[in-house]
């Protein structure tokens, strides 16, 4: 059985003598066997989403059915749902509701995590081509060369650049809970290689929602969390109709349409079909989107679930299909993805899968057994992007296009970047011209070298920083798992209370400033660290810092007692910080490596300890994230923060809120507090982001249509200085910055925190978002704002 326009085998489909309820469904690749009365002449095939076929066959003779079923053209987009006598839809006695209801009620006894051990085979196969290409593209004398790549499929040309299949075991236990995945067999080729491989392949995953389970309450789709049909208070939220019983081998089941209250939020619409045996399984479920929901480059979306019965009359997954459509306009040529998961050989309760979690060796088998059979047709692609990657024309291709996505410019062993700092400017050195690079595993697997030199045209200063890496498990340290040790020296210009990094340097845009900014430190670090990722996300870094910090500017330091002036302070230290992030998944860049968004809070503890000098200090700092996700109204980023410094220090050392003057938004930064304009040895703060996603814009007139979302946030700052670490007393050792014509001044925090809320727009042009940032005290310091206008560029799904 196989679905008639893209040859994929379809599994569960409902096969039975017609006119009868002798029948059987077929397996996860679409094979059946059906056997009874030779009075029967016909067999008849349905399946959700297909239209009904029925096959002639000949009596008391082995039959062999090739059997092609065509999708349902009916879609639920063109149905018009009309009123019953003028009465409005309800839920009270609904029959779909209370049918629906008895699935929500069912969901722990049907879902897999019920069983208290499951064994089963797992084949994933995911794709992604361009298709629908311009004719001129396809005419040009530069793609004439590619032209062996085009395939076509029902009069539409196909570009395939990414494809993967792999073959696992999956063994779960409920108690205490534990999944593993074993590994059997890969298959796989990227031809866009200018977008990191290992990246693109966990991003698309991520969009295609990894393994949906319809019994959760909310699925993760598109970077987004979507209400399950099935969910706890899913009749709140959707409207539920009876289309269709089904008469099948197994008994009778219905087929239930659903569609959204709200066209505009965050929702499904589609079909489930579901038992009438008592237990009410899921058998089939079809999920779309429709085009009124606020997702960008979404044309098309749709998963189709398929459920086959095991022993015991359980329904288990027995196929995955997702199927989208992305385009940056809503005609022309596009990208299409397909992601297609098959489970067979399932063992519920298996004594192996109990042996092995208590303890005993399970001997897994390797090879492709079953693999080949289930990749079959996909040959021929491998051996069109094969031959693609040799071709010294696509090469260059991908070099240049690498180099403008990555930020750097591979040479092989070395690569020149990042490019966005190459070019930047700043009140203190006016033009900062730089040029900096790195080398690759090409060069060393051991030993990696980075670093970049840099010149003011005002200060007449050369800069530059040095870093070289020892990797214990030879892998590159901007990848994930990392073990190396680090040497670094570094001479720059930044402004107190920023972080001296490789990746967190000024770029052009960020060049711009709002107030004024003539606080500016020149600082010669050397460090030596130690850094170790483990694979369940937790991490340390444990090292050695010394530190000379130089004012410039209108920026000086200065004794308290008889306020004689101090050229530079030196410190010693040693550091140790903490990272736990639980089922953290990353993208790996070509820099640095991004945390994928989850539920699951991020932790982060850092302790630097004072190593002989002047003062002995201790600073203590923590920070606690996490999002919250509320379905269609959106989510809720919160970060907890807090930090002591136990000691007496200057005001150098302490903590120094981190403060933003740029045009630029910075999510973990004051937007609307000057630089160096607070300073504290004791503080606690709570961040608060809530992005709505559009669930507010997309119900207004009009407005809905240009598909904005929006955003508010709070930023709470509690802290102060203790008697010894004041300036104000006899017993503070550096006066605080005072104001001037051409500076603001430091201060510390009062009774009252310090408290700034914002409010933005995202989404504009599909890329651009705007905050407007206002400040609710401390107003009467000099420099205070009361507004901000913050910009950032975040072109997403």
């Amino acid at each position: 059985m196989v679905d008639a326009s893209s040859g994929e085998p379809l599994a569960s489909v409902s096969v039975t003598f017609a006119g009868s309820n002798i029948g059987t469904q077929a397996d996860s690749l679409g094979r059946f066997r059906l056997a009874g009365a030779v009075t029967f002449t016909q067999v008849a095939f349905s399946h959700v989403g297909y239209l009904p076929t029925v096959k002639v066959i000949v009596p008391g003779q082995a039959n062999k059915l090739q059997v092609l079923l065509e999708r349902d053209a009916n879609e639920l987009a063109n149905v018009t749902i009309t009123s019953v006598r003028g009465q409005r839809y309800r839920n009270k006695g609904n029959p779909a509701v209370a049918l629906i209801q008895q699935v929500i009620d069912h969901k722990q006894e049907n879902r897999a995590e019920a069983a208290a051990y499951l064994q089963y085979e797992q084949y994933e196969r995911m794709g992604l081509s361009f298709f629908n290409l311009p004719q001129k593209v396809v005419e040009s004398k530069f793609f004439s060369q590619y032209k062996f790549m085009l395939d076509t499929v029902q009069g539409q040309t196909f570009l395939p650049v990414l494809l993967e299949e792999k073959l696992s075991d999956i063994y779960f236990r409920k108690e205490p809970e534990k999944k593993i995945q074993i590994q059997r067999a890969y298959k796989g080729v990227n031809i866009l290689q200018f977008i990191d491989t290992a990246g693109v392949k966990l991003y698309v995953n991520q969009l295609y929602g990894h393994q949906v389970d319809i019994y959760e309450n909310n699925l993760f789709i598109i970077a987004n969390q979507f209400l399950s049909p099935i969910a706890d208070h899913a009749p709140n939220y959707y409207k539920f109709f009876i289309t269709d019983t089904i008469s099948t081998a197994m008994g009778k089941q219905v087929e239930l349409a659903f569609t959204p209250r709200a066209k505009g939020d965050l929702l499904f619409e589609g079909k489930l079909v579901v038992t009438l045996d008592g237990r009410f399984s899921v058998t089939a479920c079809e999920l779309r989107l429709n085009g009124k929901i606020n997702v960008n480059f979404v044309r098309s979306f749709d998963v189709l679930l398929d459920f086959a019965r095991q022993t015991g009359g359980r329904y288990e997954l027995a196929s995955s299909r997702v199927k989208a459509d992305f385009g940056l306009t809503k005609k022309g040529w596009g990208v299409f993805g397909e992601r297609k998961v098959i489970y067979r050989n399932y063992k519920i309760g298996a004594s192996q899968t109990a042996a092995f979690y208590q303890g005993e060796t399970l001997q897994v088998a390797t090879g492709k057994a079953g693999f080949d059979t289930l990749s079959k047709g996909q040959a021929q692609v491998y051996e069109k992007l094969y031959k693609l990657e040799q071709m010294p024309s696509y090469k260059r291709t991908m070099w240049w296009l690498s180099t403008l996505t990555a930020g750097y410019a591979d040479t092989g062993p070395v690569q020149i970047g990042p490019i966005a700092h190459f070019l930047s400017f700043n009140s203190q050195e006016g033009l900062h011209l730089e040029l900096g690079g790195r080398t690759t595993p090409l060069l060393d697997s051991t030993f990696y070298f980075e670093g970049y030199g840099a010149y003011g045209t005002k200060d007449h200063r050369v800069k530059g920083n040095a870093i070289a890496y020892l990797s214990l498990n030879k892998t590159a340290p901007y990848r994930f798992p990392n073990n190396y040790f680090k040497a670094s020296y570094l001479y720059d210009v930044d402004v107190p209370g920023h972080a001296f990094s490789v990746t967190n340097r000024a770029t052009a845009f960020s060049s711009f400033q709002t107030g004024k900014t003539n606080y500016w430190l020149y600082s010669r670090i050397f460090e030596l660290q130690y850094f170790r990722d483990f694979e369940n996300h937790f991490s340390y870094i444990l090292g050695y810092k010394n530190w000379q910090q130089t004012p410039a500017a209108a920026l000086v330091y200065q004794k308290n007692d008889d306020g004689s002036l101090v050229n530079n302070l030196t410190t010693s230290e040693l550091n140790l910080h903490l990272r736990y992030a639980p089922h953290e998944e990353l993208i790996q860049g070509s820099r640095t490596r991004h945390s994928i968004h989850n539920p699951y809070p991020i932790y982060d503890l850092l302790i630097n300890r004072s190593l002989g000098g002047r003062y002995a200090y201790t600073d203590f700092g923590i920070n606690i994230y996490k999002r919250f996700y509320l379905s269609q109204a959106g989510f809720t980023d919160v970060t907890l923060l807090g930090g002591y410094v136990l000691g007496k220090v200057p005001f150098p050392l302490l903590n120094i809120s981190p403060a933003n003057q740029s045009l630029a938004y910075k999510r973990d930064a004051y937007n609307a507090m000057n630089y160096l304009e607070f300073v504290s040895d004791h503080y606690v703060g709570l961040n608060l982001t809530h992005t709505f996603n559009g669930f507010l814009l997309n119900k207004v007139p009009l407005i809905k249509y240009l598909k904005w979302r929006e955003f508010i946030s709070a930023k709470i700052l509690y802290g102060g200085l203790r008697t010894e670490n004041d300036p104000k007393q006899s017993t503070g050792l550096y006066r605080l910055p005072a104001a001037t014509k051409s500076s603001n001044g430091t201060y510390t925090l009062g009774s009252a925190p310090y408290v700034e809320v914002g409010a933005g727009i995202a989404n504009i042009f599909k890329f651009l978002r705007i905050d407007l940032i206002r400040r609710c005290n401390y107003l009467d310091q000099p420099g205070a704002r009361v507004f901000s206008i913050k910009f950032s560029f975040q072109p997403e799904f």
